[in-house]
């Protein structure tokens, strides 16, 4: 089991990983991805990541498609979960199995690696942590890096598990929790975004009424390592005292990064608004404030 001196069930250090990349049971995989916004901020386009995958990668990692691959098709939204036979065909296919440990990074922001950790986590698999500081950490110090396309990888044998949706935030649940004194919804978009003051609006500027800024930018340090557990329990106060978080961003990928923090600081009962603002916004009957 990976050893990290903060928190050893979620994050594994580039050390770790260098030292257990010939690790069969270890399986490592890069979803990275690219939202570049649309000329008028109302929305942005999806560019997986496999270009900047093919031009350097962890060795055996293997690209993860998350829109192709990992998603439920909706007209409307992107990156809704999966289905679970959906989900457990695209492991086997990455080579992964029902005990193996994965380890997520991502070349871009870090809440890609978070987004695939949450997901392993809804569908019961509990085997699965984050490489704390990313691809950007692992080059900056000279570790080994592969080009090209992901090695051929084994079918691993991976069971389909009925999604864990005690974890999972519909718009009814942030409606309900709107004003509820035992619930805190947090917006893990940039200020900016949550202030209506610039970024993605997702068609209507500023946030979910009554919901909190604490961006996902702010979770990491300049190394693109998490913080440190009093930084993270001092940036999460206000949350820690609610007995339920439901926290979102622009489509369910930054309010990855709350879900991970807060489950590091002890806090269990933690969902992510799946949809987010890419439904919220786009419903002039749900509530949003500037």
């Amino acid at each position: 089991m990976p050893n990290n001196n903060s928190y050893p069930e979620y994050l594994v250090t580039t050390e770790w990983l260098a030292h257990h990349l010939d690790d069969p049971t270890v399986r490592v995989l890069d979803p990275s991805t690219l939202l570049p916004p649309r000329p008028d901020f109302s929305r942005y386009e999806v560019v997986p990541a496999r270009e900047d995958f093919e031009k350097g990668h962890i060795p055996g990692a293997v690209f993860v498609d998350m829109d192709h691959e990992l998603s439920t098709p909706d007209p409307r939204l992107h990156f809704m979960l999966p289905d679970a036979r959906t989900f457990a065909t695209a492991m086997s296919q990455y080579g992964v199995s029902d005990d193996s440990f994965v380890v997520t990074y991502s070349t871009t922001s870090h809440w890609w690696a978070t987004r695939l950790w949450w997901m392993f986590r809804v569908f019961g698999h509990e085997r699965v942590a984050v490489l704390d500081g990313g691809f950007q950490k692992w080059q900056a110090e000279k570790r080994p890096v592969e080009t090209g396309a992901a090695r051929p990888v084994s079918p691993g044998k991976y069971t389909p598990r009925e999604p864990n949706t005690k974890i999972v935030a519909s718009r009814e649940d942030v409606l309900a929790a709107i004003g509820a004194d035992n619930s805190c919804t947090i917006n893990a978009l940039r200020p900016e975004q949550h202030a209506g003051t610039g970024g993605v609006t997702y068609g209507r500027k500023g946030h979910i009424t009554g919901s909190i800024s604490i961006p996902a930018l702010a979770h990491v340090d300049d190394d693109n390592t998490f913080k440190s557990i009093d930084e993270l329990r001092e940036m999460f106060e206000q949350a820690m005292k609610t007995p339920q978080v439901i926290t979102y961003c622009g489509g369910g990928i930054a309010a990855t990064s709350v879900a991970l923090a807060l489950d590091m600081l002890g806090h269990k009962d933690v969902k992510v608004y799946d949809a987010s603002l890419t439904e919220w916004a786009a419903d002039p009957s749900l509530p949003m404030e500037t």
